[in-house]
């Protein structure tokens, strides 16, 4: 069984679409989205320096338009006819899509909102979000917390990301919890995740009164908690509070296991949870998005899979 999964911020890296544009058609509906969005997504995938695409109000809508051109390479999602769709984060609207809750338009209509909801929150308070690879969770999350920190993405494979203030995560590089080997601060411009994003969910949640949501037409994994939704309604309000709401990828990881998972991929620009299914589910073939030189092995991997 084939899972489908979109990664969230920070796995964009500078012109990381620009292989992607020589495919047939992929700059007109990159063109096309941008019109609909008011974002110039070819420039801030081809040009646009690290810095830039940082920018959590450009970010996002990047990220969902990566994944949704990326996986339209392969065939229609229904034609590739995975078990189950998930998306870390953001990737979370990537994968509603995926699953036919939201026209492709609509998903990048919604992210584009929620990221410039999302940046208005990050610019009131100086926050951010720090990796800690290896540890213990039980010990790791009650020694956040000392520090004032949320274990803001709990990604299973000994990874755990913790958000808060600048000062916290100061903190937290002196008095890192036991076990924890490495502190990476990540390319993000805010605690998403956490209590520092209440206004971006009360846009949010004012937006999404516009959407008229479809079933999701296949398996839709939530990474609130790891289960799978079965309407459109209750995928769209998981999307809204999940900004402010902890993602536990372990959780969906573990429905992936429980749902028979023996491949995954992940559409561009991916690596981050091949490299957490690697670790996390051992004998699952995995295969990341990265270019479209992927494109003929991601085939052949769904065939055998799908």
């Amino acid at each position: 069984m084939l899972v489908l999964v979109a990664p969230g911020q920070g796995a964009q890296t500078p012109g990381f679409l620009t292989p992607w544009l020589e495919l047939p058609g992929a700059a007109d509906r990159l063109a096309a989205w941008s019109d609909a969005i008011g974002l110039d997504l070819a420039h801030y995938g081809t040009q646009a320096d690290a810095d830039a695409i940082r920018d959590t109000a450009v970010a996002q809508p990047l990220l969902v338009a990566a994944g949704l051109l990326s996986a339209s390479a392969l065939g229609a999602v229904t034609d590739l006819a995975p078990g189950a769709v998930a998306g870390h984060s953001v990737g979370e609207i990537t994968a509603a899509a995926f699953a036919g809750v939201l026209d492709d338009t609509t998903a990048l209509s919604l992210v584009r909102k929620r990221g410039l909801a999302m940046a208005e929150a990050a610019a009131i308070t100086e926050t951010g979000m720090s990796a800690l690879l290896g540890g213990d969770p039980e010990a790791t999350v009650p020694h956040l917390e000392k520090l004032g920190l949320t274990a803001a993405n709990v990604n299973g494979a000994g990874q755990i990301v913790a958000a808060g203030t600048l000062e916290q995560l100061a903190a937290l590089e002196t008095d890192k919890p036991e076990g924890v080997r490495r502190v990476v601060a990540l390319k993000v411009a805010g605690a998403f995740h956490t209590h520092h994003m209440g206004p971006a969910v009360e846009k949010l949640a004012e937006a999404a009164k516009e959407l008229v949501p479809a079933d999701p037409k296949i398996v839709y994994v939530s990474n609130k908690d790891g289960r799978t939704v079965a309407t459109g309604d209750e995928v769209v309000a998981r999307l809204v509070g999940q900004v402010a709401n902890p993602v536990r990828w372990d959780l969906c990881m573990e429905t992936f296991k429980e749902l028979g998972a023996t491949a995954l991929i992940e559409v561009c620009p991916g690596g981050t949870l091949t490299g957490l299914a690697k670790r996390a589910l051992p004998g699952v073939t995995t295969l990341a998005l990265k270019t479209p030189d992927d494109l003929d092995a991601a085939r052949e991997l769904i065939a055998e899979h799908a």
